[in-house]
């Protein structure tokens, strides 16, 4: 299969500026007769041209006025796990003047940058056939002045493109599927932890998968975090006590490219919320939770790691609608 990335990311970008009366051939080019788009809560599945037009891509055009997108990552490569076929996995923002609501989120009329993680599978005609995407609802609202949460025990921040500037379409880079080997050890690893410490064995040190200046980037809700100790404190003990006994790794998608590699679950992750979590206290209910991680890797360790979870869906099992409580 020729290189698939571009003419999907070129797809991306144009079907936002095309005009209306050329949109649906474009999508009708691009998107095969049958394709099915999952999105993060409360779009969720959108099954053909029209619903995807009129679920996600009208949205955006018309809640965000010129709206762009601006990737800092986009990868593709064979998918590991089943169903198999190639993936493009990206990291973007959608760009523009937050002028009309958009899924239910009021408008700021000010620029905003709706952070966003996406997986397509590409068949070998060039066409997307599935999508899932995790539009970070809870960031934008943050950045229209309504942010629903306790503040972040992260840092509030746009996501950054990757240090080394060069994950958009990579090439010349190392190996992709080593690269995936090094996050796949490192998350087979990380499900066993310490309940009093949250510490897991092999993650940090010399032979550790973490780098010791490790980034990681966490979505609206958590905030982002340097190195290790940062990481534990900001998100991995506030989670792992408020859901002790978390099951993941439930991936559709895995693929590596140059120095990047991509995982996601629709659910990735079961669990039980046992303890209070973001202000709302334990409830006993059983929960999933929709993932992506995206990796930077170097010299055998992982550098950085961008995070969405569909945290809109999360509590709306844990009953609370986060944007219907807009004021």
């Amino acid at each position: 299969m020729s290189d698939f990335r571009r003419p999907t990311n070129t797809f991306l970008n144009a079907v936002l500026t095309v005009p209306r009366n050329e949109l649906d051939a474009l999508i009708s080019r691009y998107l095969t007769s049958n394709s099915i788009w999952n999105i993060a809560h409360p779009v969720n599945r959108l099954a053909g041209h029209e619903e995807v037009r009129d679920g996600f891509f009208l949205p955006l055009r018309e809640a965000l006025s010129h709206v762009r997108r601006r990737d800092e990552i986009f990868i593709g490569g064979p998918n590991r796990r089943a169903p198999g076929g190639h993936w493009v996995a990206a990291v973007t923002h959608y760009l523009g003047n937050f002028e009309n609501p958009l899924f239910g989120v009021k408008p700021s009329n000010n620029l905003v940058f709706l952070r966003s993680g996406e997986f397509y599978r590409v068949e070998p005609d060039g066409r997307i056939s599935e999508a899932k995407i995790i539009v970070d609802l809870i960031d934008l609202m943050r950045q229209a002045g309504r942010f629903p949460l306790p503040q972040m025990l992260g840092t509030e921040m746009l996501f950054p493109g990757p240090a080394t500037h060069d994950g958009i379409l990579p090439s010349g880079q190392a190996n992709g599927e080593e690269t995936l080997d090094l996050c796949e050890a490192m998350l087979a690893d990380l499900k066993a932890f310490n309940p009093e410490t949250f510490t897991s064995a092999g993650q940090t040190g010399d032979n550790g998968y973490w780098h010791d200046d490790m980034l990681w980037y966490g979505p609206g809700g958590i905030g982002s975090n340097y190195r290790w100790s940062g990481f534990e404190k900001v998100h991995r003990a506030p989670f792992l006590t408020a859901f002790p006994d978390r099951v993941g790794g439930n991936h559709y998608c895995r693929i590596g490219d140059g120095n990047y590699a991509a995982v996601s679950g629709w659910p990735s992750m079961t669990m039980t919320h046992k303890g209070d979590y973001l202000g709302v206290p334990a409830s006993g209910k059983s929960l999933t939770l929709r993932v992506m991680d995206f990796y930077r890797c170097a010299e055998g360790k992982i550098m950085e790691n961008w995070v969405l979870l569909d945290y809109i869906d999360l509590f709306r099992q844990m009953d609370r609608d986060l944007i219907g409580e807009q004021i």
